[in-house]
C-alpha cells in the first residue's frame, strides 16, 4: 500500500470535465480526497489559455511506478497528446509524492519518474490546492506546504482563483 498525491490540470476542451473524469476514475484507485478546482495562468514559456487544476490525495496497492501508470491512463482516456513540452492540455496528471505504508516518503531520481516532484515547490497551482485539501501537508525535502505558500510571490498565490463551478 502506498498513498500518493496526484496534481490534475487541464487547459483543451471541457476542462472541468476532463478533472471531473479522472478524479471520478480515481475512485477505484481508493480516492481518500480531493480538493475544489482552481483556475490558474498557464505555467511555461508556451503561450495557452488558462488552466482548471485539483489535487487528488490515492491510498492504494501501487507503488511510485504504478501511480505514475495509472497518471498517463488517465491522460490518455482524457486525449492527451504530448506534442509540445509545457504546451496546452486535455489532461495533465503528476505524481507529487508517494509515501510507503511505513510512512516513509519514496525518493527518486530516475528520469521517468523524480520524486518528490521536482518542481512541485515553486508552483502555486499544485500547493496551493494542496494546501487547501491538507493544512497539515509536508512536501518531502521542502518542508510545510503552508511554508513553501507563503514563500512564493504574493502574485503568484493571489493568481490561483477558487473555480466556483464546481465543488
Amino acid at each position: 500500500m502506498s498513498r500518493a498525491v496526484l496534481s490534475l490540470g487541464a487547459n483543451l476542451g471541457d476542462r472541468a470535465g476532463a478533472l471531473r473524469g479522472a478524479i471520478e476514475a480515481l475512485k477505484d484507485d481508493g480516492l481518500v480526497a480531493r480538493s475544489v478546482l482552481y483556475e490558474t495562468p498557464p505555467w511555461g514559456p508556451v503561450e495557452q489559455p488558462p488552466y482548471l487544476n485539483a489535487v487528488a490525495v490515492v491510498r492504494g496497492d501501487r507503488d511510485a511506478a504504478g501511480w505514475l501508470a495509472r497518471a498517463h491512463e488517465l491522460e490518455q482516456a482524457a486525449g492527451r497528446t504530448r506534442e509540445v513540452r509545457w504546451g496546452a492540455r486535455t489532461l495533465d496528471v503528476d505524481v507529487v509524492t508517494v509515501t510507503g505504508d511505513d510512512g516513509a516518503p519514496v525518493v527518486s531520481d530516475d528520469p521517468a519518474l523524480t520524486l518528490p516532484h521536482p518542481r512541485a515547490h515553486e508552483r502555486a497551482f499544485v500547493l496551493v490546492p494542496w494546501l487547501s485539501l491538507d493544512p497539515t501537508a509536508v512536501l518531502p525535502g521542502r518542508g510545510r506546504v503552508a511554508d513553501l505558500v507563503a514563500a512564493l510571490p504574493a502574485a503568484d498565490v493571489a493568481a490561483v482563483v477558487r473555480w466556483e463551478h464546481l465543488q
